[in-house]
This record gives structure tokens, sequence and C-alpha cells, in this order.
């Protein structure tokens, strides 16, 4: 008799999200079959604890019940049976987000984490899908897309799937909807677009693009051995933006505008934007997925897995996403420039960058980053956007102190070798210790400084040593992102130090900086303004009246705190420059302008 786990998914009631999942376990423990459901999904470092939508759960045996008694918040035991066992949970699916599950009349998704519980002590089993066609009007044009094996199923079918293991089972999230589809290959292997959503996306220029990303990423690192098939899901809505990247497949959000339509030319800053997080998933398929850190091999989904390397996987791949799309051709060096002048900015204007190393950010991930307040940007820093820029500056650092010979490229196929290929995870010092040996350099003052240490990064420098111009000013208003420049007689001369929000038609205090003029002023985050000065605030008109005030003037602040009114006096101090926009600069040296190029040409 087999040892496959066959599970099975229905939706029973589209209306009420929920699902049916049905478990049957051929070889159940004499002792009593013990099932657990993940607490957190791979990629989104929080704990979820996905068994809480969980609604309903029994267990039967030929026909008759069996027992099942809750241990904890995620597992359940059953009693003692000789016979294959059957587990069926309703699971409630309201989850819209790329971690989660969503079922109604319009569509269903899931990742496998939030569906299918884990079949203690058999993890290694094969693992038998069959997705039953939903019993709705609706769903008879449904398409199931997803990089799962099929096992029977016809190519976008319903019907049986077949995963090796369960740690791969959950790797495959599923989309049933109305979806258009696009397909290209990438070094002969097959891969797959499928959007859903209300979209009139130009499909052909869309795979004609993703398909010159994913080369130039396979070009860099190589084509995992175990790499024949891979699927970008999208949901284009009209709001939302992420992305969770799988061994096989990644699933993406991205507003249905940023798409482009036929007729577009060029790239716009939308389009870019999403172009840039496809490229960031994708480049997950190598760093993250198959070159771990060893705390997560293998993974515990049951509880925190920590590791100071987060920076590693997630801010090299925020690094090369961009890096990808301008070596690719498919933006030009002053747009990437736009990007990376933009990233220093979200890394500058946080005060927490002083706070927080990215080897602590990496660390507390689950109680700090994933689950950020008001106070996150004077106590937290990114491991996203700080670790892409220390990425950077290593880059540049090795290029230039090994006269060319050597780059981050470099390093990244030497971890690809040692840990990716061979599955193996990498140990805590093992990006560092690797850096030092393809190069030859002492890096371990760089190391200290920019992952260990709150100092600042010596970006400035190494970007007039590749022929780029590192420029600051103040910011235009609450929107400026950075990247570009700005007349300096156009930008306001004060701050507030704080970032209001409109929410309910109010304007609120959503963060305040520290040592900024409000928090002087005894602002709290969650105040409400009412009025500046004695004129009503709000949060539309607060740049244009910001404008109107110079260093030293003072004004009187009206606020509700709760539901007391408070009158507090705020004094203008002179804004920042925190907004940083670099350029190409015409009159480098041709050695730097030749280590520009390098930098930014294909590899």
């Amino acid at each position: 008799m087999s040892n496959a786990h066959q599970y099975s998914i229905r939706a029973i009631n589209p209306e009420a999200h929920l699902f049916e999942v049905r478990l049957t376990v051929s070889r159940p423990d004499p002792d009593g079959q013990v099932f657990e459901m993940p607490a957190w999904i791979p990629g989104s470092y929080m704990i979820r604890d996905y068994a809480r939508h969980v609604v309903a759960i029994r267990a039967e045996s030929d026909g008759v019940g069996v027992p099942v008694h809750k241990l904890d918040k995620s597992r359940w035991q059953t009693d003692p049976t000789d016979r294959a066992l059957t587990l069926i949970l309703e699971i409630y699916a309201q989850d819209e987000s790329v971690r989660g599950a969503h079922l109604d009349n319009t569509h269903a998704y899931f990742n496998g984490t939030c569906v299918f519980p884990k079949v203690i002590g058999q993890e290694d089993a094969t693992c038998k899908l069959d997705i039953v066609v939903p019993e709705i009007p609706e769903a008879k044009s449904w398409r199931v897309v997803t990089s799962m094996n099929r096992d029977g199923a016809e190519a976008y079918g319903f019907g049986n799937y077949i995963a090796a293991d369960y740690a791969e089972l959950i790797d495959h999230p599923v989309e049933i909807a109305n979806v258009a589809i696009g397909e290209f290959e990438v070094n002969g292997i097959p891969h797959v677009l499928a959007i859903r959503g209300k979209t009139r996306a130009d499909m052909a220029r869309l795979c004609h693009d993703l398909e010159t990303i994913c080369s130039q990423h396979m070009k860099l690192l190589g084509p995992p051995k175990d790499l024949d098939r891979y699927v970008f899901l999208l949901y284009a809505p009209g709001n939302g933006y992420g992305g969770l990247e799988h061994s096989w497949s990644s699933s993406n959000v991205c507003h249905r505008d940023y798409l482009p339509i036929r007729g577009d030319d060029g790239v716009s800053p939308e389009y870019r934007t999403f172009l840039g997080l496809v490229s960031h998933e994708y480049f997950h398929l190598w760093n993250v997925k198959r070159l771990k850190p060893s705390a997560f091999t293998p993974y515990d989904l049951s509880q925190e897995s920590y590791t100071r390397l987060l920076w590693v996987f997630e801010g090299i791949t925020s690094y090369y996403d961009d890096l990808g799309l301008v070596r690719s051709g498919l933006i030009s060096q002053t747009d990437y420039l736009e990007l990376v002048g933009q990233t220093i900015t979200r890394v500058i204007r946080g005060e927490g960058r002083r706070r927080q190393s990215v080897s602590d950010s990496s660390f507390d991930a689950w109680t700090k980053f994933y689950k950020q307040d008001a106070n996150s940007t004077n106590a937290i820093v990114s491991y996203y956007a700080k670790g892409a820029l220390i990425a950077m500056s290593l880059d540049l650092k090795l290029r230039e102190e090994a006269d060319g010979r050597v780059s981050l490229d470099d390093v990244m196929r030497a971890c690809w070798a040692k840990w990716g290929e061979t599955g193996e995870g990498m140990p805590e010092g093992g990006f560092e210790a690797t850096c030092i040996e393809v190069s030859g350099l002492d890096l371990g003052d760089f190391f200290d400084a920019a992952v260990r240490g709150t100092g600042e990064l010596p970006l400035e420098q190494l970007l007039k040593d590749h022929g780029v111009r590192y420029c600051l000013r103040r910011a235009k208003s609450r929107d400026d992102k950075g990247g570009t420049s700005a007349d300096d007689d156009k930008l306001p001369a004060v701050w507030l130090g704080a970032n209001l929000a409109a929410q309910g038609g109010k304007a609120v205090f959503a963060s305040v900086a520290n040592g900024g003029p409000a928090e002087r002023a005894g602002i709290s985050p969650g105040d409400e303004l009412v009025a500046l000065d004695g004129v009503k605030a709000d949060v539309s008109s607060s740049d244009s009246r910001i404008r109107r005030y110079r260093v030293g003037d003072k004004s009187t602040l009206t606020v509700f705190r709760g539901d007391e009114l408070l009158t507090v006096k705020l004094k203008w101090a002179e804004a920042p420059a925190d907004t940083c926009y670099l350029e190409i600069d015409s009159e480098a040296k041709a050695d730097a302008a030749k280590r520009r190029d390098a930098w930014l040409s294909s590899q």
C-alpha cells in the first residue's frame, strides 16, 4: 500500500469564504496521528498562526468517526487506528495578500501553508492533491494556475497534482479564476505569466520584458538544476503592491495601471516599479529559495527561525532587482540611478539606521520589522533597503580595490556553488568569509561598520570613484521620494518633523521624528491636527502652508489627543537635506567612467 498522502481541496461555500480540505493518511501513527498547521510562511518572517483559520475539524476511518484532540494552537492528535485515516477541515479564506488564502465567487487562491496540515513524522512522504471544481456557475470558465507538477490534470485544469513531499506541497501557490495567460521560454525552460484582474495589459510586451529580466538573472548565476518550469502569478487590482517568492513560482500583486497597454512606449515610473517587483521575486529563485541560511535548512514552520543574514538574502536581492533592469537594457543608467537615489532617501530619512544594525534588523524581523508601529522609523532600519545599499557599497568597493578583477557577482557565484547547488545552509559567517576568500581583501572593518554597526555608508566616495555624483537636498513635499534634482529656491525652508496622514477625513500624525519640531512641541503619534495658527488643517494643503514659514518662526497647533483638545507651541526648524539624487558625472576621470560602465553593463 502506497504511503503517499492524498489531499483534496474544494470550495464548499464561496460566499462564506470556506474551503474544505481532506487529507488521507494510509499508515497513521499507531499511537495516534498528530497533524500540524504552519505558524508562518517562508519569505515572510512573522508568526501568522494559520491554524486560527480552521473553523471545523474532524476525522474518520472507513466512514467511522475518530476523535480529534487539540494539543496546542497549531496541532491536533487523533485516537489510534490501524486503518487509513482521513482528516477533514473547513478553512476560512478571506486574505487577499500573497501570504494568504482567499475564496469568493470570483476566484480561489491559496498558499499551502494556509490550508494543508502536515502529517507529523511523515513529512517526507509524497503528497498528491486533487483540486476539485467548485460547484458554482462562475467556475465553469475558471482555470487552475500553479507551478505544481500535474498528475493527470490537463494543463491549467482541475484534477490531480503531485509534490515530492510536504515542503514542496506548500511551496506552490494556486490561483483558480478567469486569468489571462502568457507563455515564454528562458534557456529552454517554460515560463508562464498568469494575470487575474480587469486589465488591458499588453501581454506580448510583458512576456518579452519578463523574458529579458529572467535571462539576465539566469546569465549571472545559471539555471538551478531542478528548475524545469516557472510561473508568475499576478493579481492586478486597483490598488496594492507586493510579492512572495517560491521555488518554481512567485505570487505578485501590482496596480493594474502600472502595466503597459498596447501602444505604450518606453518604461514609465509605474511600469518600472512592476518590473522591479518581478525581478526581485525571480532573483529569489537562487537567493533564499535554494541558497539559504542554515537556520532555514530545513524550515521549522512551527516557531521563529532566527538568522542575522536576512540582509544578505533580501538586501542583496533588493540590489540585484533594479540592477538587473539596467544591465538587461530595459531601463537607462539615469533611470537606475534615480531608483538608487530613492533607496538612499528611504534609508537616511529614518533615524532608526543610527540605532539598529542590519544584522540586528535581520535577527529581530519577527518582532520589529514585520510588526512596525508609529515609532519604527526612529527605532529600526530596513534590512531590505539598507541591505541593498550595503550590497552596492560592497560591490563598488570590491571592483575598485581589486582593480576590476572581482565584484559582488563573483561572490554570489561562489556562494551559489558552495551552498545553493549543494543544498547546504549558509552558516552565519559564511557570506563574509566568502567575500574575503574570493577577493583576497581585508573586509573586516567594512562588515563591522556596515553590517554590525550603525554608521553611515561610504556611498559618496564609492560612487564618485565610479563616475557618479552623490547629491543631497531638502524634500519638496511629503510625497517626495527623492531620486531627482530640484531647484533650491523652490524647496521649503522648514519642516514639521512628522508625517501627516489622512485617516477618515482627519489629518493624523502617523509618525513623529526624534528631535524634530513636532516632537519638541509635544506632539504624539495618533494626535489629530485640527488647526495650524488658528486655521483649519488638512493633509492636502499641509505642504503649501508649511512653505510659508521660515526658520525660527513660531506657530500654535491645535490637536485632539483622544477626545481632549490640546494646544501646543511649535518652533519651525531648518528642513534637513535628507533627499538624495545621483547624477552621472560628465567630468569624471576615464578610469571612473570605465568602472561605472563595467558595473552597470551586462556581465
